[in-house]
């Protein structure tokens, strides 16, 4: 088996697993559950990195592997874990104009009109065979899973699963930029800063989202943002 083949056989197996994890993130009703199938899609994309590394040998490949693998499988995942364990949420089972079902049906649409659409633009690419193939279909993934994260976001009420949504996008433009465009390393770093930024502010609103005053309350005592100081006689 040459190098080109076993380098398609096993972006395509990538591939297939970036799509099942969108899909459960798309249908799970489980905080927990999405916490982990996120950071599996950016353990997929941390292995997807290495391939690419592999075979191309650019060095900027290896680096974004490894920040993804730092902040997007670990650290990110964590701070999520322990803030969806402090306020007690464990399903988001309300959506928004559409159900799983119909979410993952539209998705499937979705990635069906980008194929098209891509088909097109891709002409040449898809000329070059072998190589060119794992490119196009990258673009193609990437854009879907842009536009399933963002389907997430709008369907979903519970605060974590839309920042969830959104880290989806962004691996859907990580993946994009991995085989379409040339990603710098600055850039993907700037994106993964903003990222935790993000989560630090609406995590933190996150903690009484769905409660009264007073509940909001008590579980601001549980973050130590609110506390209560005794005025002296």
């Amino acid at each position: 088996m040459t190098d080109s083949a076993f380098f398609d056989g096993i972006i395509k197996i990538l591939f297939v697993c970036v799509i099942i994890t969108a899909a459960y993130i798309i249908t799970t009703k489980n905080l927990i559950t999405l916490v982990r199938v996120y950071a599996l899609q950016s353990l997929t994309l941390v292995f997807i990195a290495l391939a690419l590394y592999w075979y191309e040998g650019a060095a900027i490949l290896l680096e974004i592997a490894l920040i993804t693998l730092v902040f997007k499988v670990i650290v990110i995942p964590y701070f999520i874990a322990t803030v969806q364990e402090k306020i007690r949420i464990k399903r988001d089972i309300e959506f928004h104009f559409l159900s799983p079902t119909s979410s993952l049906l539209f998705s499937l649409a979705l990635m069906l009109l980008v194929y098209i659409t891509l088909s097109r633009i891709f002409q040449d690419t898809l000329a070059k065979g072998s190589i060119g193939t794992p490119l196009f279909f990258g673009a193609v993934i990437g854009i879907s899973l842009v536009l399933m994260g963002m389907m997430v976001t709008f369907s979903r009420k519970k605060a974590i699963t839309k920042v969830l949504g959104y880290l989806s996008m962004e691996n859907g433009v990580l993946l994009f930029g991995l085989f379409a465009t040339e990603l710098p390393f600055i850039i993907e770093f700037l994106i993964i800063i903003d990222l935790v930024i993000l989560i630090l502010l609406t995590t933190i609103l996150t903690v009484g989202i769905d409660s009264t005053l007073e509940e909001y309350h008590n579980r601001l005592h549980r973050f130590y943002l609110w506390e209560e100081q005794e005025e002296s006689p």
